[in-house]
């Protein structure tokens, strides 16, 4: 596969920063209300991460510098991490080529028939057989470890409803781990969120709800599959992380509140950061 980009940077970019369901309208317009996906450009190579609704968008934008050529990683297939991988514009343009990495639920068939079968025919509005890219499909298992020519990726188990998995990623001395969608154990930290998370420049954790919120008597979030900012920020001291990403926003966060949210984030980690759509973070 050849380089998508001469770039000697580590380059990450936010296509996609909330949970669950889209949030479209003038109270999500600043952070954005397009569900997870996000873009890492490395060494000359792109790497895509989750195909929630930030994908369409992401994908309206590769059409810029056809032929796309790129590597797909997914943490798991609920809803609001594959809604954009039936509009995926380039995945429709012969000479673009995708190679698409994950886990098969239950081990039950090969990755390519799932997609095809489960994340595609059910969910899209247009014949898949008009999907003219090279696509090709690599299985993986949480644990793995792996590499594309300079880049190694370490994966591991995330805490939730039918299973996720994290991404490591780390080029040149640099790493960034991509944590959703997890949720926290109440008396110690997942020793596999601490692994993957030791020494990162980047932890991007799922952050969707706030200690009051997971914990609310009235409407408690426990069970959830969700984790909060209090919790990513413990990760962070405990793994020695140097940047914290407040990430998979809750769909009932307005701007307005995020804004407030990070005044007490900021107070408890000076350098961490609420993912916006379009934020583009350099890895150094």
């Amino acid at each position: 596969m050849k380089n998508s980009n001469s770039s000697d940077e580590f380059l990450v970019q936010f296509w996609g920063v909330r949970g669950s369901i889209p949030t479209p309208g003038n109270q999500t317009a600043r952070y954005g209300g397009n569900t997870s996906c996000i873009e890492m450009q490395i060494g000359g190579k792109r790497l895509i991460f989750d195909g929630g609704s930030g994908l369409h968008v992401l994908g309206r934008e590769l059409l810029k510098t056809m032929p796309v050529e790129a590597y797909m990683f997914f943490t798991h297939y609920h809803w609001d991490h594959i809604q954009g991988v039936p509009m995926f514009i380039p995945a429709f343009v012969e000479g673009n080529h995708f190679q698409i990495f994950g886990a098969v639920p239950d081990q039950n068939g090969s990755l390519e028939q799932h997609f095809m079968e489960r994340v595609l025919h059910p969910n899209s509005p247009v014949p898949i057989k008009g999907m003219q890219a090279n696509i090709e499909f690599s299985h993986i298992s949480c644990g793995d470890t792996f590499k594309i020519d300079d880049i190694i990726i370490e994966t591991g188990p995330l805490n939730h409803p039918n299973g996720a998995m994290g991404y490591r990623v780390t080029w040149q001395g640099h790493s960034v781990f991509y944590c959703t969608d997890t949720e926290h154990y109440p008396d110690h930290i997942d020793e596999n969120v601490l692994q993957l998370a030791n020494n990162a420049d980047l932890l991007i954790y799922d952050s969707m709800y706030t200690d009051e919120e997971y914990h609310n008597p009235k409407s408690p979030k426990v069970g959830w599959g969700h984790s909060t900012w209090e919790e990513g920020v413990k990760v962070c001291e405990a793994a020695g992380v140097k940047r914290f990403v407040k990430f998979h926003h809750e769909p009932a966060h307005s701007d307005d509140f995020l804004d407030k949210l990070e005044e007490k984030i900021l107070a408890a980690s000076s350098n961490a950061v609420l993912a916006k759509e379009g934020m583009i973070l350099k890895v150094v």
